[in-house]
């Protein structure tokens, strides 16, 4: 692991003459104008504006808007996604095989590699929900990854992986990662903010989901649990809201397929959020109909955001993220369950990538939206690249045509971590590799149909049958 890699410094920074994309509905879309940024923060937005000392940051050519959020991500298997194969092994066999044979410098490489591949495709703030928390070199790997990335996000610590449904996470590292990693804002920038994920109904028992439920009411964090996506519904949120389980700034839903109009009832009237990993709910939501439960969700008022889930199931790409999402909600003739709702805008599947994911992390008063006041998560998309051009509506170009190579300059927190295209890491060739020496350690030490098969130079041929 790293010693930590010197932070890129902050500037002041003029963006001139892109079509602009606030996410904040107070504003709009402004078809041609600037985004001053100031000590890391959004100081203004609008036309012809002027700063003496700023860098001038041309963006003829490219849509402006604000850093896209990935509100659900399991980044400790980042360098696993491609170890499924087509005889059957899934992303749960994949993971069950894997998951303790990770290292905490498996884990520090999987994330940085995470990361490093989230700005690429300019999502500026993630939810690392890690939960296979192995031993505190493995809490510290990965927070030591967060440190060095200068990417926002929430840490929400978790158990290990297969703990069995009776027994109680204690979560025995918390004090210490807590005073550690977190007493001290510095330490990680103010960037990275502390949380927890809990396996709730579906991976443990209910009296166990309630005892761990209750200990973090008491400490005040925020939870985060899986809810019916591939079980039964085994979750009641109306009766979560009567023990005082929910809120916005007390939990989140992932997933939650099999939810009911009165469980979607109780999120939209305490205002707790759901993340949505379409590709995932397509993938493993046997339980239920992920369109139905979107497009109900979305109807109910319950704030949606989008997510990758693992990247075996899905790449961290929101952009993509946004096109499927966009391509999948709509009614169908004659479906009583969704005939009448309203389908998909390209509008409100960038808010579900952006302001609705800020909020759904307690970040909406931080970032989501080009608003000044909020700190300067920009992303610059080229229009002139052949696969965008020619830029018509500005929304629809970047739900429809644009992809991570597209992505032209990326600012965290008023840093830039990626610029003309290129990430700034300098780290990045080293951890590539690394990740990859990683990847081939963990799949012969799994065996099986992991097992690497290489030729006489050592080259890789294929994957084992």
């Amino acid at each position: 692991m790293s010693n930590g890699a010197e932070r890129t410094a902050r500037g002041d920074y003029l963006i001139k003459g892109g079509a602009v994309i606030t996410a904040d509905r107070a504003i709009g879309t402004l078809p041609k104008a600037d985004v001053l940024v100031r000590d890391g923060a959004i100081e203004a937005v609008g036309e012809n504006l002027e700063a003496d000392g700023a860098s001038v940051i041309d963006a003829a050519e490219m849509i402006v808007m604000p850093g896209l959020i990935d509100s659900h991500y399991h980044m400790w298997s980042s360098l696993g996604k491609n170890f499924l194969s087509d005889n059957g092994f899934g992303y749960f066999p994949a993971k069950w095989a894997t998951g303790e044979l990770y290292e905490a410098e498996d884990f520090y490489l999987s994330v940085r590699l995470g990361l490093a591949d989230l700005a690429n495709g300019g999502v500026t703030t993630v939810h690392n929900w890690a939960h296979n928390n192995r031993s505190p070199a493995h809490l510290d790997a990965e927070l030591t990854a967060h440190r060095e990335s200068q990417l926002r996000a929430r840490y929400s610590m978790g158990h290990i992986d297969r703990l069995p449904p009776d027994q109680v996470n204690t979560y025995d590292d918390l004090d210490r990662v807590q005073g550690e990693w977190f007493d001290d804002a510095g330490r990680l920038d103010g960037l990275v903010h502390l949380a927890v994920n809990l396996r709730g109904m579906v991976q443990s028992d209910a009296d166990v989901f309630h005892k761990e439920m209750e200990h973090m009411l008491k400490r005040r964090l925020t939870v985060s649990i899986h809810a019916s996506q591939d079980h039964p519904n085994s979750d009641d949120a109306s009766d979560y809201e009567k023990r005082g389980y929910l809120g916005p700034d007390k939990f989140l839903f992932c997933h939650y397929i099999a939810a009911t109009d009165a469980d979607r009832e109780a999120m939209a009237r305490t205002g707790t959020p759901l993340s949505f990993s379409t590709h995932s709910e397509l993938r493993l939501g046997t339980h239920g109909n992920p369109r139905v439960a979107l497009m109900k969700a979305r109807a109910a008022g319950v704030n949606v955001s989008l997510s990758s889930d693992a990247t075996s199931i899905a790449p961290p790409n929101m952009l993509e993220n946004m096109r499927f999402t966009w391509n999948m909600c709509v009614p169908w003739i004659d479906d009583p369950e969704t005939d009448g709702l309203p389908p998909l805008g390209f509008v409100e599947a960038i808010e579900m990538a952006t302001i609705n994911g800020a909020v759904a992390l307690g970040l909406g008063d931080v970032t989501g939206s080009l608003t000044p006041g909020k700190r300067a998560d920009v992303i610059l998309i080229r229009t002139s690249d052949v696969n965008i051009a020619p830029l018509a509506n500005i929304e629809t170009t970047v739900v429809q045509s644009a992809t991570p190579a597209n992505v032209d300059t990326v600012m965290v927190d008023g840093r830039i971590v990626k610029r003309g295209g290129r990430l700034l890491d300098p780290d990045l060739d080293k951890i590539v590799k690394g990740a990859a020496k990683s990847a081939e350690r963990i799949r012969k030490a799994a065996g099986g149909v992991l097992t690497p098969v290489r030729d006489g130079c050592g080259n890789p041929i294929q994957t084992a049958a």
